[in-house]
């Protein structure tokens, strides 16, 4: 049984999955990773999310004002004993209803060329390619998407 969870970003759990995320980064990023972890600084981050399996924290992903209309999604995180069972579609779909009932009308997103997991993940849950934005335009690595949550 999954439970998710609504936090922020001082939730010990939380901090320990992005020390995760951040190590598996610093693999993939390889040089580029020094710009990216200024951009994925997560204190004072508002609207977290963590799912537990049996009280252990498995999975994170986090929603930050981009816009007044648009929230950025970011840290998703799933610990590798746990991909592939839809964990990150359930934090996903749980950030863009927290997103919807602050009444914001998109979610945008960046993640690596490398990742192919991730794309795959957020291209399955309807969110489309857009050229990079903000600090991303100039990042040959950097793939970033956006999804219309006013349908959901």
């Amino acid at each position: 049984m999954i439970k998710l969870i609504r936090t922020d970003s001082d939730n010990p759990d939380f901090i320990h999955l992005v020390k995760h995320l951040d190590a598996e980064l610093a693999v993939l990023d390889g040089d580029e990773h020094a710009f990216y972890a200024q951009l994925n600084k997560t204190n004072k981050i508002k609207h977290v999310i963590v799912a537990y399996e049996n009280d252990k924290p498995i999975s994170c992903g986090a929603i930050r004002e981009y816009s007044p209309a648009i929230m950025e999604v970011k840290r998703m995180y799933t610990i590798p004993a746990s991909r592939g069972k839809g964990i990150a579609t359930k934090i996903l779909n749980e950030l863009e209803k927290w997103a919807s009932e602050l009444s914001y009308q998109k979610c945008i997103l960046e993640t690596g060329k490398r990742q192919p997991d991730a794309i795959g993940l957020y291209q399955k849950n309807g969110y489309k390619s857009i050229p990079n934005y903000g600090k991303y335009v100039e990042m040959e690595n950097s793939v970033c998407f956006e999804k219309d949550i006013t349908r959901n």
